[in-house]
């Protein structure tokens, strides 16, 4: 508005000042005047227009440096009071500035720290190290890092981890380096801790000839060892499909890997599984460890064993108790074989004086025995009729004692066969030592049938003598008791029951549906 005003006084005192001159004004003056307005008008609108702008970017940089001044203040307090050592340097390492922090780590003050370089905070070991970061920014690299140990004041040195960075990378006359300490002693004694055990639990895992493995089951992969590749037979590798592992490990066992998980936060695993390695030789591996919930999946950790050789001891013992066994029931079946025979010649009576008639009788009964013994005496797999086993083993005193066997038609398994031909075997050498085979009026019956008590399907076996027997008082207890289960557990079926009496003997046995289903 000055403006505008100063033009209208500058056009009026011109005309005025023609007027005076001339007595008159013209049609010059008046358009000299008109266009000294116009140009006034036009100077004063852009000048003020200009004026504004000026101060709108004023105000503009007036924000930004209240801005640039909060930022900067506010860097300056989280420099001085951040957890981590800060300092600036310039390009040869020297520092700068340093922050509150540094000067806590390093134990020096602020003028001390100012005089060192940064080689100089570290050991004499390690400051190939500062200078190789150094390098690295020469090179370009925006930032590098490394792990050094920190030289304190007071001599004593801390594992740091040092970073360099470029403050301004586009400016390298004016470029400074921005230096960040952080004290990881903690975190790599911690961390040597952790390698420590690591190295003691694999040298166990070793010496215990163990592999470790992890199966996660939502994933359907397998991770191990090498120990634990090594005992299934396969090349070591960090990772494979739960479902590759079909091929090496028994059908029947793998529903016992592949199985779905139990719905619960943490379930012991212990399972024994058979693998048949590329060489061909089957291996019992033992996988024991916990079933874990990680988030939504679930996941098995453990540790794996070859088991192999120790089923092979086991069983190896077991086939020499078994040796062991089989030679003492041979040998007892020999001691009682003599007896046998000589109640069988005592039985024979000479037909009219006939040697030859009563060889021939003598033989056949030896033979009839002896059928019984190679029944006893076989280790290959046996199965038979319930009731020749029982008719075989009487045969050779049917002729000349009253014995019936009655039952229902039954074939029993092998291995069952056997022990209950033993057991017959027992009764009958009893009978013709001292029960009712020893007299020529005694009488033996043999039956059995299924329960019909309630006690479910067993066969309910019967053995009953009548007839006076020889020392009815007195119970003999050996190998012989223990067979039929007087002494112990009969060699099959089960609940024994041994009565004698002057008159005869009962004996009783109860066998499961189970034992002699084929």
């Amino acid at each position: 508005m000055v403006a505008i005003a100063a033009t209208l006084l500058m056009a009026a005192a011109g005309l005025w000042m023609r007027r005076v001159l001339n007595g008159q004004l013209s049609a010059e003056d008046w358009t000299g005047a008109i266009f000294l307005l116009v140009s006034g008008g036009l100077v004063a609108s852009v000048f003020h227009r200009l004026r504004q702008d000026l101060q709108g970017a004023l105000e503009v940089a007036e924000t930004r440096l209240a801005a640039i001044d909060a930022a900067e203040s506010r860097y300056r307090w989280a420099f001085e009071r951040a957890a981590l050592g800060f300092a600036n340097a310039n390009r040869r390492g020297e520092l700068l500035q340093s922050n509150r922090r540094l000067f806590e780590m390093t134990g020096y003050g602020e003028k001390e720290l100012a005089r060192l370089k940064l080689e100089g905070l570290v050991l004499p070991e390690d400051r190939d190290a500062v200078r190789a970061l150094l390098k690295d920014l020469d090179n370009g690299a925006a930032s590098s890092a490394a792990d050094i140990r920190v030289l304190r004041k007071d001599g004593k040195a801390f594992w740091a981890r040092m970073s360099l960075s470029s403050s301004r990378p586009d400016e390298a006359s004016t470029e400074s380096v921005f230096v960040v300490v952080d004290d990881i002693s903690e975190r790599r004694a911690a961390r040597e801790a952790l390698r420590a055990q690591k190295e003691w639990l694999d040298l166990a895992l070793s010496a215990g000839r163990l592999g470790t493995w992890r199966i996660d089951i939502k994933e359907g992969t397998v991770a191990g060892s090498g120990k634990f590749w090594d005992i299934l037979g396969l090349p070591s590798k960090p990772v494979r499909p739960l479902e590759e592992l079909s091929a090496v490990i028994h059908p029947a066992d793998w529903p016992k890997l592949a199985a779905p998980a139990k719905p619960s936060s943490a379930v012991n695993y212990d399972v024994e599984i058979r693998v048949r390695r590329t060489d061909g030789h089957v291996r019992w591996v033992a996988l024991r460890g916990r079933q874990e919930e990680h988030g939504d999946r679930a996941v098995r950790i453990g540790v794996a064993a070859d088991l192999t050789e120790r089923r092979q001891t086991t069983l190896l013992r077991a086939a020499v108790k078994k040796r062991e066994r089989i030679m003492l029931e041979d040998r007892h079946r020999f001691s009682n074989l003599f007896p046998v025979i000589t109640a069988l010649v005592r039985m024979i009576n000479v037909p009219e004086n006939d040697v030859a008639k009563y060889k021939e009788m003598l033989i056949d009964r030896i033979r009839t025995l002896e059928a019984t013994h190679l029944i006893l005496s076989r280790h290959t797999s046996l199965s038979g009729m319930l009731h020749d086993l029982v008719a075989q083993e009487l045969q050779p005193f049917k002729e000349t004692r009253d014995i019936s066997i009655s039952g229902p038609s039954l074939t029993v398994p092998s291995g069952v066969a056997e022990s209950f031909a033993m057991i017959l075997h027992e009764l009958t050498t009893n009978s013709v030592k001292h029960g009712a085979l020893r007299d020529s009026q005694g009488k033996v019956e043999v039956k059995w049938q299924f329960a019909s008590d309630g006690a479910g399907d067993d066969l309910m076996f019967d053995w009953v003598e009548s007839g006076r027997r020889k020392n009815a008082n007195v119970v003999r207890h050996g190998f012989g008791s223990m067979i039929i289960g007087v002494d112990g557990t009969p060699l099959v079926g089960h609940s024994p029951k041994l009565e004698i009496s002057e008159y005869g003997l009962r004996y009783s046995l109860r066998i499961s549906r189970k034992e002699i289903e084929l």
